[in-house]
């Protein structure tokens, strides 16, 4: 067994749910309207009655829209996949803590071999790359090496066949017609065949796994063989993930993330990713990088805790937003920062002062109490994400609670009523 498998089917699910900027539908038993284009989208339900007629009218409309016959030919004999609706209905819940997850994800072997493709196997490639780019090849070795080990799990699932189930499927059918389409699109461009389109459940392809919709703008040609191979060809995958990250908002030649040292007596309400300050304003509180690397005292950047006071502490500087646009976990985005600078020389994380992880289903009863309050905390599916901590602070605040973000067994008890 590799040692990614028991990681990967868990990453797929989790990406499909952060990763994009996707708003939440609710799942109604009602036939959804037609798109604005003319295809119609099947009702909330497990049945495949209509596929082949709606996948009629989606391919007319892909030639209205002037594709090739090479590329509507990858819609021949595609068939509904019952799996696929399976796995979006059933996303499974990932909750671990910053520490639990970066433990097993920012692993001594993938810091190795990402130092060694760096400067060895794809120096030139890496290079090139932050010369026309500015995004560090331990950047981009991060996100490689999370996303598919660098490309040792790409997923195998027939990537024309997953998108077509989830455009018909009504949940969100707008945003996979899409993806259907442009991956149509990199056909006719020539870039992959429809054969070779082989990923996750979700329709993402290549090594760094790109939606279609980003293969076809930031995919690019590195080797110089005329395509954008994302799949097998990793200096395309080095240049397409650089070209990415730098439309993402990557500003050359800061930092991202420095782990810091910070006192007990800190105002703990200013640890939040809405404010800022220039690191000589943190330093002056008493907040201290732990290397010895100097860093421009005028650059802004935000207190992060992600396990609250007594774990680990990071400044997040401007470059951090760009984790997130990735991917809006904050413990996903963390991990892959914390890992990059691992792979750029970066000592192992501190464990802070002592701190229990808010495991899932007491992060699930802390949702349920908050929102029963009147707190909006998004779903309640057990990640400690964004919306809920926002919540935490605010009932820390209300308390008289040290104001982390980050929820306790004290917390919880408050809010029984206790």
């Amino acid at each position: 067994m590799r040692r990614f498998d028991l990681d990967f089917p868990m990453m797929l699910d989790w990406r499909l749910a952060m990763r994009r900027s996707v708003s939440r539908m609710m799942i109604a038993s009602l036939l959804v309207a037609a798109s604005a284009s003319g295809a119609s989208a099947a009702p909330c339900s497990t049945s495949s009655a209509g596929f082949d007629r709606w996948l009629s009218q989606f391919k007319a409309e892909a030639r209205s829209q002037g594709l090739s016959s090479r590329a509507l030919s990858a819609l021949d004999g595609v068939t509904f996949d019952q799996s696929v609706i399976n796995k979006d209905r059933g996303q499974s819940v990932f909750s671990q803590s910053f520490l639990e997850f970066s433990d097993r994800m920012a692993a001594k072997y993938r810091i190795e071999k990402a130092r060694q493709l760096i400067g060895g196997k794809y120096k030139r490639e890496f290079d090139r790359a932050e010369r026309e780019f500015g995004v560090p090849g331990a950047i981009i070795s991060a996100f490689w090496a999370l996303e598919t080990d660098f490309g040792a799990n790409n997923g195998n699932m027939e990537t024309v066949r997953s998108l077509a189930t989830l455009a018909y499927d009504c949940r969100r059918p707008e945003k996979f017609r899409e993806e259907l389409l442009d991956v149509l699109k990199i056909i006719d461009r020539g870039d992959l065949s429809a054969s070779e389109m082989r990923g996750p459940w979700a329709g993402e392809l290549g090594q760094t796994q790109f939606v279609p919709s980003v293969y076809l703008k930031y995919g690019i040609d590195y080797d110089g063989d005329g395509h954008a191979d994302l799949i097998r060809s990793a200096p395309d995958v080095i240049g397409s993930s650089a070209n990415y990250l730098k439309a993402l908002g990557w500003r050359r030649g800061e930092p991202w993330l420095k782990e810091v040292r910070v006192p007990e007596s800190m105002d703990w309400s200013q640890a939040d990713l809405t404010i800022q300050h220039p690191l000589s304003e943190w330093q002056r509180m008493g907040v201290q990088l732990s290397g010895a690397e100097r860093v421009n005292g005028d650059l802004p950047a935000s207190l992060l805790l992600p396990m609250g006071r007594n774990g680990p502490a990071f400044l997040a500087f401007d470059n951090f937003k760009v984790f997130l646009e990735w991917n809006q976990s904050l413990i996903y985005a963390t991990t892959v920062a914390y890992l990059a600078t691992r792979i750029d020389g970066a000592p192992p994380v501190s464990r802070g002062r002592g701190v229990s992880a808010f495991g899932y289903e007491q992060t699930k009863e802390l949702q349920s109490l908050l929102r029963a309050k009147g707190y909006d905390v998004g779903e309640v599916d057990g990640k400690l994400g964004l919306l809920t901590r926002a919540s935490v602070k605010k009932v820390q605040q209300k308390l008289g609670l040290p104001v982390d973000s980050y929820p306790s067994p004290e917390l919880v008890s408050r809010l029984r009523g206790r």
